[in-house]
């Protein structure tokens, strides 16, 4: 048998091995909607991240995820309910990733939180899935109700009880301090470049990020005697939020 022959008999077998593979892992998918549901969901995730909702179709989504788009359209009627549920299973994995179980999970006391740990897991996840944030971040901002979102709603939640504390300083606005942390977070990756890292690599600038959130929630980064008038204008922006605004210790 000449060579190029066998050639094509080894290609044509490979590609036999390839379809049935593929018909193999379709069957069992049809036979679990719920890995069929969640390979939609990780498709969706992909695409919403990379091309936005504007760009998004099932029938785009239903390829990729190896699925007929029939058996998209059975999990989700419309493009619209594709979306928001693809917000909801990413608000789910955070969730998860920095807080544990929803369903056992009650409304912590605020000495309670390590807030070294969350803020360690949550730079973690965001380095490990850097699409699957972006996708939560960008959706979450063009929300018209953030609250209805089960990560923000805890994590922003700790953040404004613990805001209300002695642990805290004065005049913290929760609201806009979540965003900040959380955008930081989650933008880091595109900027470490998360996907042409290893593990430890990224784990590393996990670290990082962490590391800076903290120290900025714990010193910032300007004294307050080198900078009267910017002390003065925050001092003036809690009292326009009705917070007590007494001297920060280092002013």
């Amino acid at each position: 048998m000449p060579t190029y022959g066998r050639a094509a008999g080894i290609r044509a077998g490979r590609q036999v091995r390839e379809a049935a593979a593929e018909m193999t892992a379709t069957k069992r998918r049809a036979r679990d909607p719920a890995a069929t549901r969640e390979a939609i969901l990780e498709a969706s995730g992909h695409l919403l991240a990379k091309d936005g909702p504007e760009g998004i179709s099932l029938s785009q989504v239903a390829h990729l995820a190896g699925v007929n788009r029939g058996t998209a359209y059975q999990h989700f009627e419309t493009r619209e309910n594709l979306i928001q549920a693809t917000t909801d299973w990413v608000a789910d994995k955070l969730f998860r990733a920095a807080f544990g179980d929803p369903a056992t999970i009650g409304e912590r006391r605020v000495e309670e939180v390590d807030t070294q740990d969350l803020t360690d897991r949550v730079s973690l996840f965001a380095m490990e899935n850097p699409e699957l944030c972006r996708v939560w971040l960008m959706q979450l901002l063009a929300s018209p109700d953030p609250s209805g979102d089960m990560f923000w709603r805890e994590y922003q939640g700790s953040l404004d009880r613990f805001a209300r504390t002695e642990m805290a300083v004065p005049g913290v606005d929760s609201e806009a301090l979540s965003v900040l942390i959380l955008a930081g977070i989650f933008l880091w990756p595109v900027w470490a470049r998360a996907k042409s890292e290893d593990g430890a690599g990224r784990a590393a600038h996990a670290r990082r990020i962490a590391n800076e959130c903290l120290r900025m929630s714990m010193y910032g980064s300007m004294r307050a005697d080198r900078f009267p008038d910017v002390a003065a204008r925050l001092r003036e922006g809690a009292k326009e939020r009705g917070v007590d605004a007494a001297e920060d210790a280092q002013s």
